[in-house]
Parts: structure tokens; C-alpha cells; sequence
């Protein structure tokens, strides 16, 4: 009896353990950042300024997964953040990127893990 109350009570534990380190529901979305043409980056640079941008963005619940310059287009950021938050997002883009940039948000996934298994199947 004993031993079936002890693998009981690792059972529990061990469950309730694996619900701790699940990790939060979270989404991943691509946001361009595209020059207002008409503008000069000194322009651009004072209207962020201006806006706060570089305090708010990214926000603090959101991590960069990547942040590249498309030379003549603009900016492209990708970030992965807890999916309670796109609305506090979106609020962020909204108060300090507007009047500098156009945006254009694209939800996201990583296709890598898809990719690798892929060729891995190739493989003799």
C-alpha cells in the first residue's frame, strides 16, 4: 500500500511539475516598417523622437526574434509575445511608429523545425 501512495504522490508531483514549465500561449508576428517616402531619416528619426518610439518599442512583454533593414523599404521586426497582449501591441505601433512609418503586421510561425525534417527525409 505504501508503494502505491508513494508512486501516487511522484505521479502528482511530477504532473503538476511539467504544468509549471509549460510555457505561456504566446504568438509571433512580422510588423513592416515602412519610410514614409516623403520624409527624410532625419524626419523619420525626430517623429520617433518625438513619439517616444524607441522607449515603448519593443515592449517589454515581447521578445525580438529578428530586426532587419530592407534598404528602400524600411524596417522588418519580428517579435514573439504572450497572445493576451497583441492588443497592448498594436497600441504600442499606434502611439509611437505612426507619422513615421506605414506598418503592416503579418502573424508569423518558425517553418524551421518543418524545413529541417524535410531534408532530413531527402537524406539516403
Amino acid at each position: 500500500m505504501k508503494i502505491i501512495i508513494f508512486t501516487l504522490l511522484i505521479f502528482t508531483t511530477c504532473a503538476f511539475a511539467a504544468q509549471a514549465q509549460k510555457p505561456p500561449d504566446s504568438s509571433m508576428v512580422t510588423i513592416f516598417l515602412k519610410h514614409q517616402q516623403n520624409k527624410s531619416l532625419k524626419e523619420i528619426n525626430a517623429k520617433l523622437d518625438s513619439n517616444g518610439f524607441h522607449k515603448m518599442f519593443p515592449p517589454k512583454f515581447a521578445r525580438v526574434v529578428s530586426w532587419y533593414v530592407l534598404m528602400g523599404i524600411g524596417q522588418v521586426v519580428t517579435l514573439k509575445f504572450p497572445a493576451d497582449k497583441l492588443r497592448e501591441l498594436n497600441l504600442t505601433l499606434a502611439n509611437g511608429a505612426w507619422g513615421a512609418f506605414d506598418t503592416a503586421f503579418y502573424p508569423t510561425y518558425d517553418y524551421m523545425p518543418v524545413y529541417n525534417e524535410q531534408q532530413n527525409k531527402k537524406k539516403p
